[in-house]
């Protein structure tokens, strides 16, 4: 007969080891419903999106403290691609304990805002007559407002000085003289080159930051974060060599190399699909304006310009947009897991920090150049398209409109103009 403090050593044996699998699957569980909550009310782009997640996740149910919070908003800033998704993801990753929570994090936060445009991106080509055009057109009008607002917030953040300033109007004259999505990509590197010559902090500003630089931790291996840069990388020269031109190497350059997120993606989107031929001018004029009408990352306009790139070339608007989502979101994945283990040395650096003010600064200059061409000479047609860009720049900048909002109010007056 068993002894009973050695019955109760073989239940506590038996039950233990199931115990945090059980509590690694209800915090998953929690995450895909926070998530997915989130995507389907998060609107306002990306800057709006951090304050959800602070709101709710910091404030609300304590995933992590304000402090670390805001070093891993620096963290994402600091690297290329759509900074509320890998925030989203890192947060996932927090609460999930490791990269499967951040994968259902991003599930959840990408799907609402992915479906709704695909599905758009479906019915779009069935839709014309008059109705239709003037539909589209106060959609192109919505996309030129929303970027000026844009680089008006971007520019008083990014460009506070005289250098700063400087190198956004350098960036613009560069793209002036060659347009190309290696071009936008050569000036934000120059930017960086410039701006860790010219931007580099006073000795007090780097100390208060190297403070700062403490208290984020990933649950990340540094094992996996060596495979995850490798692979990084890896993508990003082979896949030019091998599949040039494809779906997974335009999206997926875009997603590894568009600094600042959220906007930014359009004219880098636009070089690589536009001018090379592979979407029209107005469809894609069309979806960036739609996709301010839906919550969620803004880089899910690739699901927009996936399904349409698809159907041109006569393949599956669905695995077209798959393949577009998955290519723009992994490189900034990968790359916020490779780098979270060396983010404390990388931030404390003084050069580090200057060439990235130097790329930020240049990006406004990036997004300058986008605003005039192609918006401004595609949706801007008359006086009466400048006074409507006009007032919906003042709605969104002045009296702080929801950008949803006005996508619908300007659907309404597109529809009025295109049948009067």
């Amino acid at each position: 007969m068993s002894h009973p403090d050695e019955t109760a050593s073989r239940e506590r044996d038996h039950v233990t080891p199931d115990a945090p699998l059980a509590s690694d699957k209800a915090r998953r569980s929690e995450v895909l419903r926070t998530f997915l909550t989130l995507g389907l009310t998060s609107f306002g782009g990306p800057i709006a999106h951090l304050g959800y997640f602070h709101d709710e996740l910091v404030r609300r149910r304590g995933w992590l403290s304000d402090k670390p919070y805001a070093e891993l908003v620096a963290l994402c800033q600091f690297l290329p691609g759509p900074a509320s998704s890998q925030v989203g993801f890192a947060l996932g990753m927090v609460r999930g304990g490791g990269v499967m929570g951040g994968i259902l994090a991003w599930i959840g936060f990408t799907l609402p805002s992915a479906l709704a445009l695909l599905v758009l991106a479906l019915v779009a080509g069935s839709l014309e007559g008059p109705l239709a055009s003037g539909v589209i057109h106060g959609l192109k009008l919505v996309a030129v407002a929303v970027v000026a607002q844009a680089i008006w917030g971007m520019a008083r953040k990014l460009c506070p000085d005289l250098r700063r300033t400087c190198l956004a109007l350098l960036a613009m004259l560069g793209l002036a003289l060659a347009q190309s999505a290696w071009a936008q990509v050569g000036v934000i590197a120059m930017g960086a080159v410039l701006g860790s010559l010219l931007c580099r902090d006073d000795k007090a500003a780097s100390g208060r930051q190297q403070a700062q630089a403490a208290g984020l931790s990933l649950p990340v291996s540094t094992r996996l974060a060596r495979y995850c840069l490798i692979a990084f990388f890896v993508l990003l020269i082979g896949l030019p060599l091998v599949a040039s031109g494809s779906l997974v190497d335009i999206f997926y350059r875009t997603g590894a190399l568009v600094f600042g997120g959220g906007h930014v993606v359009l004219p880098l989107l636009e070089a690589s699909t536009v001018e090379m031929g592979q979407i029209a001018a107005d469809t894609f004029l069309t979806g960036y304006g739609a996709a301010q009408a839906v919550p969620g990352p803004l880089f899910t306009f690739a699901a927009w310009l996936g399904a349409g790139m698809a159907q041109v070339g006569g393949g599956s608007a669905l695995l077209g947009a798959v393949i577009a989502l998955l290519s723009i979101f992994l490189p900034g994945i990968l790359l916020l897991i490779g780098v979270a283990p060396l983010w404390g040395r990388l931030r404390a650096r003084a050069g580090a920090r200057a060439a990235l003010a130097g790329a930020n600064a240049a990006v406004v200059g990036v997004l300058g150049m986008a605003l005039y061409d192609p918006l401004w000479t595609t949706s801007v047609l008359s006086r009466t398209d400048l006074v409507i860009a006009l007032a919906a720049f003042i709605a969104l900048t002045r009296f702080s409109l929801a950008p949803w909002k006005l996508v619908l109010g300007m659907v309404i007056l597109g529809a009025v103009r295109g049948v009067i």
